[in-house]
């Protein structure tokens, strides 16, 4: 997972020059879970049809130029390995916060679906 191959495809499009921003989030295995139980790893299963549509969905925002993700799915992954990578290019600030919040809560809820493996 590379979130700088994400950006370098960004920067290849025609209409990169109406860039102003390009956010990202990268999510790692944590040693916790949102419980505070020890986890060895997990494993994230993909809704490939729905994540299609969420992308599509946000590529339709206003002021948004592209959103690419590249997601670890159907292996396992242990505390400190890279989940997901989420990359979101637009016009101004306010647009690609609000399309990378919106994307990220979208993907975490109707597409992808995580199996926490504890210690």
């Amino acid at each position: 997972m590379d979130i700088n191959a994400l950006i370098a495809r960004i920067k290849r499009r025609p209409d990169y020059n109406q860039v102003g921003m390009i956010l990202c989030h990268h999510g790692v295995v944590r040693a916790t879970s949102r419980q505070g139980r020890p986890v060895r790893g997990l494993r994230v299963a993909v809704d490939s049809a729905r994540l299609i549509q969420v992308l599509d969905e946000a590529r339709k925002r206003p002021g948004i130029i592209e959103v690419l993700v590249e997601i670890n799915a159907d292996r396992d992954l242990n505390v400190g390995d890279a989940v997901m990578a989420l990359v979101v290019a637009g016009d101004i600030r306010e647009n690609v916060i609000n399309a990378l919040s919106t994307t990220l809560d979208a993907i975490k809820r109707e597409v992808t679906h995580k199996t926490e493996f504890f210690v």
